[in-house]
């Protein structure tokens, strides 16, 4: 397995353009499924997640490719196979996702139970109690779950808990259901408002996303199309974060600032300077951070996907910070790795307590997760000394060309594929 090397203490300046949002890609891949015609879609990011949902929508008989550098093609015209393959599903969480097109406009589908990163319990009943409640049976047996239905039948839905996930999924599925699909504290979460307007595009009679009660009105037949996916706001996050550890000046573009908000303002909190302009941000770091607390909520509040990478900033920051997650209990993967380079976190069930240090120290560490990747790499940015970081199959499911990305800003960073000659890193054959 490949390993990141980085080499601390190197300012990051410049500027650097988000990718495509990859929680909106794989779910727009997947609902493409429900197209009679083919789709374009633009602005996909490269990373490992987006081509394991190429591979899954392959593997069911559909012609899947990339067309361009972040443009994918897709016609589910010649769709054969209604069974996903677990070695492609186990991969990520967001390919359980074929399971709603599927059943709703072939009548059937097998799909095994998703894998993905492993940061605490994120059942499925929602998804699965939804699809029932549109008329679709289905049971579990050796890991697979088997869904059967005629033309799925429009229902009220309503979710204890808002569920980006399952909201998009069942969205998707009553998109052909007969008559009219109401769901009731549905998630606001761009990814979800996003893959609602691509659904429109393509033929959906979708409104109200962006609340929380959303109204589909089945349709009998969607055709192919054209849509461009938003921007990554966890990786424009991730960025913000890395030039603020290093004390650094970046401009971030092809942003969506309502969608920044929450790491904005909490970059601000802790003292560092964020400019605001019509699609990027400049951020301009020229001290260390200081302390603030963090409580991961449901969008609007602070994304669950930015607290890792906040809590290398702030582990380096001035005076103590409080990092309380909400949403899954099991994402502190990271804090054992950062104390080993030098902070000083210790965790409490959900709650994280950081005391700033001066400094932190290269070591090799690993990566447990994605996002705890991004912590990883945001701390061996400015850490004394060299940086190894492994299992970063973690990070390239997230992060298109991170290297190749922070090498741009001035990072001195590198694959272990790579070698140094004359004083430069090349890929080594």
């Amino acid at each position: 397995m490949d390993k990141i090397t980085i080499q601390g203490g190197h300012r990051l300046t410049g500027k650097i353009r988000a990718s495509g949002s990859k929680n909106s890609a794989v779910v727009i891949m997947a609902a493409s499924l429900l197209v009679d015609g083919v789709v374009t879609l633009h602005n996909v990011p490269r990373i490992t997640d987006t081509q394991t949902m190429v591979d899954i929508l392959n593997s069911l008989g559909a012609k899947a490719k990339w067309v361009g550098a972040n443009d994918v093609e897709i016609d589910s015209s010649t769709v054969l196979w209604l069974e996903a393959p677990y070695e492609l599903v186990r991969k990520m969480r967001a390919s359980f996702h074929v399971l709603g097109p599927l059943v709703t406009r072939f009548g059937k589908a097998r799909v095994p139970a998703p894998g993905g990163c492993n940061i605490g319990a994120r059942p499925v009943n929602f998804h699965i109690d939804g699809l029932k409640q549109l008329g679709a049976t289905i049971h579990l047996e050796h890991g697979i779950f088997t869904a059967e239905a005629g033309r799925l039948k429009g229902a009220s839905l309503y979710f204890d808990i808002q569920s980006p996930g399952a909201s998009e999924h069942l969205m998707t599925a009553a998109a052909l259901a007969e008559g009219t699909t109401t769901i009731e504290n549905a998630a606001i979460e761009p990814e979800v408002v996003d893959l609602a307007k691509f659904l429109n595009t393509m033929g959906a009679n979708i409104v109200g996303h962006g609340t929380t009660t959303i109204t589909i009105h089945g349709v009998d037949r969607m055709h192919g199309g054209e849509y461009t996916v938003i921007p990554d706001r966890i990786e424009a996050g991730t960025f913000a974060i890395a030039t603020a550890i290093t004390m650094g000046d970046v401009l971030i573009e092809d942003v969506q600032l309502e969608h920044l908000r929450p790491c904005i303002n909490k970059l601000k909190e802790a003292g560092i300077t964020v400019r605001e302009l019509t699609d990027a941000i400049h951020v301009i770091a020229d001290a260390p951070a200081k302390g603030t607390d963090i409580k991961t909520m449901p969008y609007p509040g602070f994304p669950t996907d930015l607290q890792q990478p906040f809590a290398s900033l702030l582990s380096v920051g001035e005076g103590a910070s409080v990092i309380k997650e909400t949403i899954y209990e099991s994402r502190f993967g990271y804090v054992n790795e950062l104390n080993r380079m030098g902070a000083d976190i210790r965790s409490e069930d959900r709650t994280t307590i950081i005391t700033g240090v001066e400094r932190l120290t290269g070591t090799n560490v690993a990566a447990t997760d994605l996002r705890a990747g991004a912590a990883l790499l945001c701390a061996g940015l400015v850490a004394e000394g060299e940086t190894v970081i492994e299992n970063i199959e973690h990070i390239d499911r997230g992060y298109e060309n991170v290297v190749e990305r922070l090498r741009s800003l001035g990072a001195k960073i590198w694959r272990d594929s790579e070698e140094e000659i004359g004083g430069m890193r090349v890929c080594s054959l």
